[in-house]
């Protein structure tokens, strides 16, 4: 038996293992239609499905690494439709899903002259035809080919995905189903997961992860769990495929109020901070109770906030009339170090993947943002001033599964972006409770201890972040408050501070000139240019004290996560 003969055997029966979570999940609280299995979106219902039967995995790459496997997903329940197949990289546990429909039981005709809207088309379809799009053929039993087919999809009907066999055999027409357009959206692909070279590039290949167009609290757009693929001949702007919409306004799979709390109770992450962080959290109340102010623009002295806030100006824009600042009086030092004993996580809970998911974001306050420190191959250099600022908002997201309950990833923001992490690849500290490890004065949110480089970690220069365990932690499954879950109408009231649209902390400029000219000029020549061209890629607000808007500012309130 050959070399890749044998690669392919051992491929075939070491497929990866199904993911777990570490600890069972538990019967939620009733109510609504969160944790059922279904999720209602209008004139169809889809349910997840996360067993698959393997079908092919790219062994012929060179690259271990990079391969791919692709699955057909079993156990559909009955009556259900598939949309399309699943792949992922086969050195991660099996770990995702697609979604399978079928029609709304009220919107199918009983008789002749019951139907919803005789006008219009049925939801689902088969297609008329498949196209292959490529194949690979070995001519060897001990390795069968691959035939990847895409659907065309009937007038008035989009495809959702591919349909992968590993014989030359087209498939049958009711292998799988095509969405009327109007119940469907457009998606686009974020990550290249397999690529086929070739010097003919008729015959290169790439496939591609999808997501959504329409994302974020108000965004209609649901993940099929598909993927989209094409010939090197076969590269266009609009995609083939498209993803499912959510029409169903009331978003009967998000959790009530009893639901959030359990979910963040059985979920809820600690968040460490590092050994030597001087700059801890606090809650606002306590931050509002030992002397913050409030000042005006045009006006010298500021006045002291009132423990609930109610004397800060709400609304509006952040058009840079008022700000928050520290004590003006023997008090400011205190005030900077926060108090661990009083902070908690305020939690903002709202729909994701059109109403498919829900995104708990967790947000951590602290009265100061410290300096940064500068990393410089093997030498670090403290700055005296940049990177600091009054007020500090950092936040992650734990997104949950509505049609389970079940913590399918978080969100680790991290300055101005940040990385979502798949629940396996977490650390836990018991149970089903992730860790969060907050970056020693920045607080940057990281899913495991060490040290990230801002800059160039390739040349071990910018801008340290440093995570560890310690005994100075918060515990969000017991320290947060509930502040905002729009889609709940009246029953969460928010805080009047979340209303504080303007910044948290004085804006202040610094000349960074003069204290990066002293970092530079005392490095050997050959440094000194990438350097100083590094330096000015760094994001400006690392260069003056500016506080930041407060969570109800942020893009991300609204909007999805940046990914």
């Amino acid at each position: 038996m050959r070399l890749m003969e044998i690669t392919y055997t051992i491929a075939q029966s070491s497929s990866p293992q199904t993911f777990s979570l570490p600890a069972p999940i538990p019967q939620w609280p009733q109510g609504q239609g969160f944790a059922s299995g279904f999720v209602n979106l209008g004139e169809i219902q889809v349910s997840k499905v996360n067993k698959f039967e393997f079908i092919w995995r790219s062994s012929f790459l060179p690259d271990t690494k990079s391969a791919v496997a692709f699955y057909r997903p079993v156990g559909v329940p009955d009556s259900f439709h598939i949309l399309g197949h699943y792949c992922q990289p086969v050195d991660k546990p099996l770990h995702g899903f697609v979604l399978v429909a079928r029609e709304v039981e009220t919107c199918m005709p009983k008789t002749a002259d019951d139907i919803c809207n005789q006008d219009k088309l049925p939801p689902l379809k088969n297609p008329r035809d498949f196209k292959l799009v490529w194949n690979q053929y070995s001519g060897r039993m001990e390795m069968p080919g691959v035939y990847f087919w895409l659907p065309e999809p009937p007038e008035g009907y989009n495809a959702l995905g591919y349909l992968v066999k590993n014989n030359p055999d087209k498939p049958l027409l009711d292998e799988m189903c095509c969405v009327r357009s109007d119940l469907t959206d457009k998606c686009q692909t974020y990550r290249q997961i397999l690529t086929v070279g070739s010097r003919n590039r008729e015959f290169s290949f790439q496939v591609w992860s999808l997501r959504p167009c329409d994302r974020g609290m108000i965004g209609k757009g649901v993940s099929v769990g598909t993927f989209f693929c094409s010939n090197g001949l076969n590269m266009r702007e609009e995609l083939p495929v498209a993803c499912l919409k959510n029409l169903n306004h009331v978003l009967p799979a998000m959790p009530n109020l009893q639901q959030i709390h359990a979910l963040i109770n059985h979920y809820g992450p600690t968040v460490f901070f590092h050994p030597d962080e001087t700059y801890l959290p606090s809650s606002v109340d306590w931050f509002f109770k030992n002397g913050a102010m409030l000042y005006t623009k045009g006006v010298s002295k500021g006045e002291e906030i009132d423990a609930n806030g109610s004397n800060l100006p709400t609304g509006g824009s952040n058009d840079g009339k008022f700000w928050i600042d520290l004590p003006s009086d023997g008090r400011r030092d205190f005030v900077k170090r926060g108090d661990l004993k009083s902070a908690r996580l305020y939690v903002h809970v709202k729909p994701a993947l059109g109403g498919t998911f829900n995104d708990i974001a967790m947000w951590v306050f602290c009265p100061f943002n410290g300096p940064a420190t500068l990393k410089i191959g093997i030498k670090n250099v403290t700055m005296s001033k940049i990177g600091e600022h009054v007020g500090d908002w950092e936040h992650f997201t734990l997104r949950i599964c509505n049609f389970s309950g079940e913590l399918y990833s978080i969100y680790f923001s991290q300055h101005s972006g940040g990385e979502w992490v798949d629940a396996y690849d977490l650390d836990y500290i018991g149970g089903n409770k992730a860790i969060v490890y907050s970056s020693k004065f920045g607080h940057a949110s990281y899913p495991r201890p060490g040290t990230c480089i801002q800059g160039s970690p390739k040349l071990g220069i910018g801008i340290r972040n440093d995570a560890a365990r310690s005994n100075l932690y918060v515990d969000s499954s017991i320290h947060y408050e509930l502040v905002a879950a729009e889609y709940l109408k009246n029953d969460v009231t928010e805080p009047q501070w979340l209303q504080f649209m303007r910044e948290w902390g004085p804006k202040i400029v610094y000349d960074r000139k003069t204290e990066l000219d002293k970092v530079i000029n005392a490095l050997p020549r050959i440094l000194k240019y990438p350097v100083r061209n590094l330096f000015n890629k760094f994001p400006v607000e690392l260069y003056g004290e500016e506080g930041p808007t407060g969570p109800k500012e942020k893009n991300n309130w609204i909007e999805d996560e940046r990914w």
